[in-house]
């Protein structure tokens, strides 16, 4: 399984973000059940792609996040390219459309 990287700060996740290649930040809350349900499936999903880092966020921990990346509604997910978001979905996820978009990306950016 993807290593998921528990991002306790924002300067963590602001360190993250920033470092070198790819980043997958995933931020949720954990009164939202739609956001356990898709850490699973986002991990699964990550497996196939090697040169993309993977963060998680709990919102109510590192409150700034939200601020920082507008999040209006926890779960979102944010593809980054050395702190510059490439790709943002919301709960409502396809991850037939999301696997396509990383594709298209990860294959642009290799």
């Amino acid at each position: 399984m993807k290593q998921i990287r528990k991002l306790n700060t924002i300067g963590e996740v602001d360190t993250f973000v920033q470092e070198p290649g790819l980043s997958f930040l995933y931020v949720s809350t954990p009164d939202c059940s739609t956001c356990h349900a898709l850490l699973p499936k986002l991990q699964e999903l990550l497996n196939d792609y090697p040169s993309v880092s993977f963060g998680h966020a709990d919102a109510t921990e590192v409150e700034e996040v939200a601020e920082r990346f507008l999040v209006l509604a926890a779960p979102i997910m944010l593809l980054l390219i050395e702190g510059k978001e490439y790709l943002r979905e919301d709960r409502f996820v396809r991850f037939g459309l999301l696997q396509k978009k990383l594709d298209r990306i990860v294959e642009h950016y290799a």
